[in-house]
């Protein structure tokens, strides 16, 4: 039995889940950011966990110490993404599924410009990803929408967002239109329903 040609084999990541760097070279805060950790807690408990009231999020922005906020650390890929994927390639991986911090790229979520260092991120990943023949698949939103559009504008539940998510991607479309084939726009888009402060 053997795959079928064309058929991806890979693996994937989120932006959320692995970058770290959470407040480097211009990046925003997103909600990922404040969302605490605690440890031996079942899943379906992880909710209580995830603060969403403006007074922890006041006080998880202030807050230096990363311990219970997992998501700004990850593995550090945001500055090991090479090493990374020359171990990706070398488990003979073909396709990468990551995701876009929309906080890199726009740290507010509502800015006139984009922030240049979290493009010229981006545009250095998908080129290391092609250098290994690895096709980058793109998740555009994951989980980790910019603090300030929740903060400032109630998320998701204003219809301005929809404009600010325009923008994101049109601003993604023309900048890595010639380095990426193959978009997502939300992961898991249901989890409005079940965990709707983390997406």
């Amino acid at each position: 039995m053997s795959f079928p040609k064309g058929f991806f084999w890979g693996g994937a990541v989120a932006a959320n889940q692995v970058e770290g760097a959470w407040n480097v070279d211009g990046k925003g805060p997103s909600v990922a950011d404040v969302a605490t950790y605690k440890p031996n807690t079942d899943v379906k408990d992880y909710k209580s966990h995830v603060a969403m009231d403006d007074a922890h999020i006041a006080a998880a922005m202030a807050d230096p110490d990363d311990t219970y906020y997992p998501k700004r650390r990850g593995i550090d890929f945001y500055h090991h993404y090479k090493e990374d994927l020359a171990l990706f390639a070398e488990m003979g991986f073909k396709v990468l599924r990551m995701s876009i911090a929309w906080t890199r790229i726009y740290p507010n979520g509502d800015d006139a410009q984009p922030n240049r260092e979290g493009l010229a991120f981006y545009r250095s990943v998908f080129e290391e990803c092609h250098k290994y023949g690895i096709e980058p698949l793109v998740t555009i939103t994951h989980y980790d929408i910019p603090m300030h559009l929740v903060t400032a504008y109630g998320g998701w539940r204003n219809r301005k967002l929809i404009d600010f998510y325009k923008k994101l991607v049109t601003t993604l479309f023309a900048e890595y239109g010639s380095l990426v084939r193959y978009w997502l726009t939300f992961n898991e888009i249901n989890i409005m329903t079940s965990a709707c402060f983390m997406a």
